[in-house]
């Protein structure tokens, strides 16, 4: 059974994508900035980027039927290297018990205000 879940922001009909896609016990969790989608603005500072990302994310988790626990493989995409070490620790609050495998990579995003974006992949634990 496929299940699709939107954060009803305008980006994901705009460019045809969902937050995350629940098939069977895996859960896809699509890039995910940091906007705060209710009020469709984005902070400045990377830090409390990182928090929406990892708020949005649960949330698209949650909706599924996952947890973050349930997180496998997670890949964090960042504009700056300066990045790294303001990341890690809010990173570490939410995944340094579950350790999934992950990924860090230094790229340019779609927009010039956007710092950081995070893609998760999720296995439903028995």
């Amino acid at each position: 059974m496929r299940k699709l879940i939107s954060t009803g922001s305008p980006f994901e009909k705009t460019a045809g994508y969902s937050r995350a896609v629940v098939q069977g016990d895996w859960c896809f969790v699509s890039g995910t900035t940091g906007y705060d989608y209710a009020t469709m603005t984005m902070p400045e500072s990377v830090e409390a980027q990182t928090r929406n990302c990892l708020a949005t994310i649960a949330k698209a988790l949650e909706e599924g039927g996952f947890v973050m626990a349930d997180v496998v493989r997670a890949h964090y995409y960042i504009t700056d290297q300066a990045h790294v070490d303001l990341v890690f620790p809010i990173l570490g609050e939410t995944f340094s018990d579950i350790r999934p495998a992950a990924t860090m990579i230094v790229c340019q995003l779609n927009k010039a205000e956007m710092k950081i974006e995070i893609e998760v992949t999720a296995l439903k634990r028995r």
